[in-house]
């Protein structure tokens, strides 16, 4: 196990290194001045789109695009926010959060192109539902030569599933329940599957349903229980804001159980784990988007990109902050547990300023949190898998999905953190290189239709 986890971590090393940070954020700031910052300035006409289009939609589609964008939280909205944001700070310092901001406001950009060209280029299959994403646009955007990069999409999109989407989140709600309640990791894995299974049945709609009734749930009740937290740490605020900004650009010595980091940790962790929670380079969120009843490709552009300002400027920025301002950040040596720097950290933030309450906001936050990503995703890799095999495929990717919660449930965190990173990062990468290719097709759909 430790050669295996070895190897991993150096694959992702190269994965995750220089080449790709400077893809994606090249991308996002290509795409935002191409755009001529379209997604920043029309964020307030994003939310009027979407409270329009919260029931009624028009055009063809399977469900509304309020339906669409809460199927695409549902998958971001996860552990990314909670222990992604943890970690990213246990490794990266405070700093790394100015960098979750930075990659997440040119992500906007980046989210909105997918969701313009998923909805362009989507087709119907067999049976007759909308489907789209980079596999697609890739193939009828770019034509036959490059049908070959929509198919090693779909493959590593396929696998990711397994990674971002069902082991990671399995195992965090196990961690979490064994953490606070000690139920057995295998048994909160085997309930979770049960569940989900329950739903997965029903495709698309019944998670679309789901994830509209729940996502606007989860997420307010998780902000307001952050937002309480902030009020109580008002006064060390200020001082949080100052280390954030001061050590996105300068090292941070090792302080209590910290133990350092440099500039470099910081903007690799920051944007690694910004990418993880708000998924915008990797291609995932087009998939849900595609399915959405509309006929304008910009409109629903516009809705998607709220996606990712909701994840990382409102929901991670709260964690972050109430992580940095309690001086939790401080206590844990992230070389001593991977786990603990997760979760955990955040758990201890938030319980130190609500004794008794703090911890059950996170644990529940978090259990919900990834139920829903495990729901979320599980559609993206099912569409992947149709990609390649045909709808065929659909019930037995579904089945062995399930199969896969529990396996997850009781995997070695580390190993599920690494592998979920590695493979975001191969996903990533043919979605990147297809939407600066297809970047006239984004911007003359903007101009045409704006």
């Amino acid at each position: 196990m430790e050669t295996l986890i070895a190897l991993i971590k150096e694959i992702n090393s190269l994965a995750w290194g220089i080449p790709m940070l400077a893809l994606i954020g090249v991308t996002g700031v290509f795409l935002t001045l191409g755009l001529k910052a379209f997604p920043i300035r029309n964020i307030g006409k994003g939310f009027s789109l979407l409270w329009q289009r919260r029931s009624a939609s028009s055009g063809e589609g399977d469900i509304s695009g309020f339906n669409a964008l809460m199927t695409s939280l549902s998958a971001t909205i996860g552990t990314g926010n909670i222990a992604g944001v943890a970690t990213a700070i246990a490794m990266g310092g405070p700093g790394a959060l100015f960098w979750m901001w930075i990659i997440a406001l040119v992500g906007m950009a980046t989210k909105y192109a997918e969701a313009v060209l998923a909805v362009h280029y989507r087709e119907k299959d067999d049976n007759g539902m909308h489907v789209g994403g980079p596999m697609y646009y890739i193939k009828n955007g770019l034509g036959d030569n490059w049908r070959w990069m929509a198919a090693v999409f779909a493959f590593f999109g396929m696998l990711a599933g397994f990674g971002i989407g069902n082991g990671v989140q399995a195992n965090s709600v196990a961690d979490a329940l064994h953490t606070t309640f000690d139920i057995p990791e295998l048994a909160s894995g085997i309930i979770l599957a049960i569940v989900a299974g329950m739903v997965l049945l029903g495709g698309i709609k019944r998670i679309a349903t789901v994830a509209g009734k729940v996502v606007p749930f989860m997420a307010l009740a998780y902000v307001l229980g952050g937002i309480v937290l902030l009020i109580i740490y008002i006064d060390k605020i200020p001082e949080a804001l100052e280390l954030i900004f001061t050590h996105a650009f300068t090292p941070i010595s090792a302080a209590g159980g910290f133990a350092g980091a440099g500039v470099m940790m910081a903007i690799q962790f920051g944007i690694a784990r910004g990418i993880f929670s708000n998924e915008a380079g990797l291609g995932s969120a087009p998939i849900a988007h595609a399915a959405a009843k509309t006929d304008n490709p910009v409109q629903q552009g516009t809705i998607a990109m709220l996606g990712t300002f909701i994840d990382t400027i409102i929901i991670c920025s709260i964690t972050g902050l109430v992580i940095i301002a309690s001086g939790a950040w401080q206590m844990i040596d992230p070389s001593t547990s991977a786990a603990y720097s997760g979760a955990s950290l955040t758990s201890a933030a938030f319980g130190g300023g609500l004794p008794g309450i703090g911890e059950y906001i996170v644990t529940f936050g978090l259990m919900i949190f990834a139920f829903t990503t495990l729901l979320g995703w599980s559609f993206y890799g099912e569409k992947c898998a149709e990609y390649l095999f045909g709808v065929k495929s659909i019930l037995p990717f579904r089945i062995i999905w399930v199969i896969a919660i529990p396996v997850g449930a009781t995997f070695q965190l580390d190993l599920a953190w690494l592998v979920a990173d590695t493979l975001n990062a191969l996903m990533a990468l043919p979605n990147l290189v297809a939407l600066l290719l297809l970047s006239p097709v984004v911007f003359k759909l903007t101009r045409d239709r704006t």
